[in-house]
């Protein structure tokens, strides 16, 4: 054999050495992630993104944020890349959104989120994302300009697992066949259960987007026999949907709770899931029925425009959740930007937050016998109550000893919902901004 041809045989036995190592050493799509003993998990939810090549910032904008939920679409850019950044800096092991990524499914919005998330991707952190009511085939998706709103495309189901491919759907573990459902694997025993709750088959012809949410037999006993196989393997599932597993409230309706959260809560408490995040309802607020707690984060998009930290000791099955601001004053500052409104955003956001409340609780306040400084008081303690709700945060003592406060109590019964939902609060003693958990060893 020729010293040429030897070289030459040994240069491709050495290069195909080479090429298997390299494939080897790649993670694969659904591959075995190694043991995480202390985790950090973050949770967002409610985002309702608008990008911000859909307005002009002119006055048919400005008049629909007015008449909308508090949310502050105007600062929508920077709110998410304020999330994105803290997260990119903080380096948890993953970002998890539970749906309502954007206003309304404009299909600019999901493709400009999405360039946002591949930073925190880029980063190091992994993200994983499942829709909520309000992005997917959604009629209602606009544009502003001038004094007018114009349709913009909306994006399909397909679409949605095109555009967020790199955010859970390509290297799930397993992915349910009847829905935008999945498995995520955040480590070798701990697993995301991210359950696609939203209803949007009919929303185009019924030309409204449907809130409720359920899920179909199909994907019962797909989690069913996930849920069986995670508790034989002793990996611990977290269950990541946008709708409500427990009530939240027993004052506010609209969908907000699984329409069949009575078929899905059994196979959890069976195999020993005991915490769910969601969102939907905007509200902070954890509920538990003894063995399930179900942890609502407020909206990212609303005051004090809330994440979740989670952290999970995986050896002693410690968790703790604590909800933060998106610190966006910080995040501004740092980047050198001018715009007091940002620099300033807690006090920004707090007043837009306080005006919106006002206005809506002075059109019953107005149809009621009482003074205009009464009504004024009045006022005060219902925006503060709609903090409350909002925050998760326990009354203040101010608040409890409130002239505004006698006068609600005082109110006769006739004044309706207004009353309940102030007294509902002020009188629940729930604190639901933290919460400390250990999960019950499987048996």
């Amino acid at each position: 054999m020729s010293t040429r041809r030897s070289f030459k045989r040994l240069c491709i036995l050495l290069l195909t050495i080479s090429t298997l190592t390299a494939c080897q050493a790649q993670p694969q799509a659904g591959g075995k992630k190694p043991h995480v003993k202390e985790m950090n998990l973050y949770v967002a939810t409610d985002l309702h993104y608008l990008s911000p090549t859909l307005h002009d910032n002119g006055q048919a904008f400005h008049e629909y944020i007015a008449a909308g939920n508090s949310k502050l679409l105007n600062y929508s850019d920077q709110l998410t890349d304020a999330l994105v950044d803290t997260v990119i800096q903080d380096k948890p092991q993953a970002l998890i959104l539970s749906g309502d990524l954007t206003n309304n499914g404009e299909k600019s919005s999901h493709v400009d989120l999405a360039k946002k998330l591949k930073r925190v991707q880029d980063s190091g952190t992994p993200v994983y994302v499942i829709p909520g009511n309000h992005d997917i085939s959604n009629p209602w998706a606009r544009k502003f300009k001038g004094d007018g709103q114009y349709k913009t495309p909306y994006i399909s189901p397909e679409d949605f697992a095109n555009i967020y491919e790199d955010f859970g759907y390509r290297t799930a573990l397993t992915r349910d066949k009847d829905s935008l459902s999945y498995v995520a694997e955040v480590s070798d025993d701990l697993w995301l259960l991210m359950l696609d709750t939203s209803r949007y088959d009919n929303n185009v012809m019924m030309n409204i987007p449907q809130t409720d949410g359920q899920l179909g037999k199909g994907t019962l006993k797909w989690v069913q026999q996930y849920s069986e196989q995670a508790k034989k393997k002793n990996i611990q599932i977290i269950t990541v949907m946008h709708h409500n597993l427990l009530d939240h409230s027993d004052l506010l309706d609209g969908g907000f709770t699984l329409n069949n959260a009575d078929e899905l809560t059994p196979i959890l408490q069976n195999n020993n899931i005991p915490l769910v995040l969601s969102g939907h309802i905007h509200i902070q607020d954890i509920a538990t029925n003894g063995k399930i707690f179900d942890i609502a984060t407020s909206a990212n998009s609303v005051y004090p425009h809330h994440y979740g930290k989670i952290h999970y000791n995986a050896d002693t099955l410690q968790l703790t959740y604590t909800a933060e601001q998106t610190p966006v004053a910080k995040w501004s500052k740092e980047k050198g930007i001018s715009n007091p409104d940002l620099n300033n955003f807690d006090t920004y956001a707090h007043h837009f937050f306080y005006e919106n409340s006002s206005k809506r609780i002075a059109k019953t306040l107005d149809k009621l016998p009482y003074s205009m400084e009464d009504r004024q008081d009045m006022a005060k303690v219902s925006s503060a109550v709609d903090l409350l709700y909002f925050s998760g945060a326990d009354p203040s003592k101010e608040l409890l000893q409130s002239k505004g406060l006698t006068l609600w109590e005082q109110a006769a019964d006739d004044v309706g919902f207004s009353k309940k939902y102030v007294l509902d609060r002020i009188h629940s003693g729930k604190v639901s901004n933290f919460l400390s958990l250990t999960i019950p060893k499987k048996e």
